[in-house]
């Protein structure tokens, strides 16, 4: 029997799997392996492959302790294949198999759909690395610049789990998939990323803790969904990929609400109390809290987009063959059917947004989406008491779900972050007041300086409370050993 806890180190590719005895699956993988550090090294990130970074690497898939610190070089990073331990007599959880045994090899009748989900769930890990690939350059601090690796080699072993999948299940089919998620590059003309948050640029980290808050947050979502799945092994990958996005997701709540403390402390610093005195808080070289909240409408409703339309036969069908649960399925109390239940969608009638109950099995897409605005919810109530503690009058806010939309059914209307519909005309005037205008991402990337030096960070942040691996103040997460 596997041993599912400890990792061997007993290959080029670190795995729970017994790859040693899997020998079709570890030639082909071997032979990826080649073109992954080629991606690596050509596009990600930019300009320190040789520097040592104080990095996590896993060595248990243990949740009371799995991993180790040290420094690697990120070429030399040990990416593996790690699958949470396996459940026994697990049974698929909703849908029509209900209560059947989870699935440990890949049902025939739902080949295809299973390895588009697999196939889009991969495509987001590179993607966000390539996003994110000159921020080292500009990191405010040797603790930051270390986060942002640790964050890219993690999304990176992501892409590791979803190759396995493709390799080990799929055949020829899995193994050209696979290629083609080395293929495609964000925001490629030729070969874009599949989903549309995943080709914009991250061009500053106010951006990236923004991205990492919120758009790895539908991540989670979409890794809680697949954690259901009555395909056992996508199940288990993506139970302990959960495991990192919960530390990407502390980066970005972190990474926003230091930045949020240093503009009011150098608001309380100057005696400015109006947050609105926009041109003398810049002057302080920290970015004002309504640029802030411009950032926050952004990147909230980019991630909004990522699921897709409210109503979906997709979705319904992922749902009813059981390849794919809610939220939480487990902790839902009905019968993980669905034939008969409804579920509140908002929707546009002659001008207004009204609510309609709608079978929830073709819902499913906005029941996750509910999921996510209320989990995203709980990091808005922690930065604004960040600024109720130092004591200025502003309060950050999620804006309506219909506001800035490409995707759905808000999105053939203009409205406002608080609800309202308005013209179009009214919308091309109004909207540099709730979106970032380029003069605004003109000033953030005038303050993207870097800061390297072991315990300083730049004016627009505060220092964490707390050190990685409980590091004191002054450690060098990174030895920079830059080409």
């Amino acid at each position: 029997m596997l041993d599912l806890i400890n990792v061997s180190y007993d290959t080029q590719i670190p795995n729970n799997v017994g790859l040693s005895s899997d020998k079709r699956v570890l030639k082909a993988l071997e032979k990826w392996h080649p073109g992954y550090i080629n991606w690596w090294n050509d596009l990600i990130p930019d300009n320190f492959q040789q520097s040592l970074v104080y990095l996590r690497t896993a060595v248990s898939v243990d949740p009371k302790g799995w991993t180790k610190f040290d420094y690697v070089k990120m070429p030399e990073y040990r990416w593996g294949i790690l699958l949470a331990p396996q459940v026994e007599d697990r049974t698929v959880p909703c849908g029509e198999h209900i209560g059947e045994p989870a699935w440990q090899e890949v049902p025939g009748e739902y080949r295809s759909l299973l390895r588009r989900l697999i196939v889009i769930q991969g495509d987001t890990e590179p993607a966000s690395v390539e996003q994110q690939r000159f921020l080292g350059k500009t990191a405010p601090s040797l603790y930051d610049l270390r986060n942002l690796f640790q964050v890219n080699v993690e999304e990176g072993r992501h892409l590791w789990a979803m190759v396995y999948l493709l390799h080990k299940y799929f055949g020829a089919d899995g193994r050209e998939e696979a290629d083609d998620l080395l293929r495609r590059s964000s925001g490629s003309e030729e070969a874009p990323r599949m989903l549309g948050a995943f080709n914009e640029e991250t061009p500053d980290w106010l951006s990236f803790f923004m991205f990492t808050y919120f758009t790895d947050r539908d991540g989670k979502m979409q890794l809680e969904s697949l954690a259901q799945s009555g395909f056992d092994p996508l199940s288990r990958s993506c139970r302990f990929m959960l495991t990192e996005e919960a530390h990407h997701m502390f980066v970005g709540e972190t990474g926003v609400g230091r930045t949020i403390q240093r503009t009011c402390e150098a608001m309380n610093e100057a005696g400015i109390e109006d947050p609105y005195d926009i041109d003398r808080i810049r002057e302080l070289g920290v970015i004002d809290l309504p640029t802030i909240q411009k950032k926050l409408n952004l990147h909230y409703t980019l991630s909004l987009d990522l699921f897709g339309q409210e109503i979906s036969t997709n979705a319904a069908n992922a749902f009813n063959s059981g390849i794919k649960g809610r939220f939480l399925e487990h902790r839902i109390d009905d019968d993980h059917r669905l034939n008969s239940a409804t579920y509140n969608v908002c929707s546009v009638v002659d001008g207004k947004i009204v609510t309609e109950e709608v079978p929830a099995l073709t819902a499913i897409n906005m029941r996750l989406r509910d999921d996510y605005v209320h989990d995203a919810s709980g990091g808005i109530g922690r930065w604004n008491k960040i600024i109720e503690k130092v004591g200025v009058q502003f309060a950050l806010a999620l804006p309506h779900e219909g506001f800035h939309r490409k995707i759905g059914v808000f999105s053939t209307v203009a409205i406002t972050p608080t609800g309202e519909i308005i013209s179009s005309d009214a919308w091309e005037t109004r909207s540099k007041d709730w979106l970032p205008t380029k003069a605004d991402g003109d000033f953030i990337q005038s303050l993207m300086k870097p800061c390297y030096e072991p315990g300083q960070y730049a004016s627009w942040i505060a220092p964490p409370r707390v050190g990685i691996d409980n590091k004191p103040g002054d450690f060098e997460y990174v030895k920079l050993h830059m080409a």
